[in-house]
């Protein structure tokens, strides 16, 4: 079962059936999600086949992790499947996530975003 853990603490976990897997990153479905653990950030970033992300801080007991977590709220069609689901990197350890890279760009000329 995949899962999103940070300083010994799971932040999500869920069926590999239930979670989205594009360009290397599991995105799990909020649902799955401790939501305690995330703290709203104001960053953003744009990805030309996704959208706009947006970011949380994962935070465990004081320890802050910014923008170790990511989400669209409003995904490009491209990318739809990824709208309620969210993302982690910057030290937060994926286990059990599927081999591979997962979905990709579409279409030739389309670049890969890192979030």
């Amino acid at each position: 079962m995949p899962s999103a853990a940070w300083k010994g603490v799971v932040i999500a976990s869920a069926d590999e059936a239930a979670i989205e897997f594009v360009e290397g990153n599991v995105y799990f479905p909020i649902q799955s999600v401790r939501t305690e653990y995330l703290r709203p950030s104001a960053s953003h970033t744009h990805c030309g086949w996704k959208g706009t992300a947006s970011y949380y801080d994962v935070v465990v007991d004081e320890d802050v992790n910014k923008d170790a977590a990511w989400f669209y709220p409003e995904p490009f069609d491209a990318a739809r499947e990824i709208a309620g689901f969210v993302a982690f990197w910057r030290g937060v350890e994926i286990t059990g996530a599927p081999a591979g890279r997962g979905k990709q760009p579409p279409g030739a000329g389309n670049e890969a975003c890192s979030s």
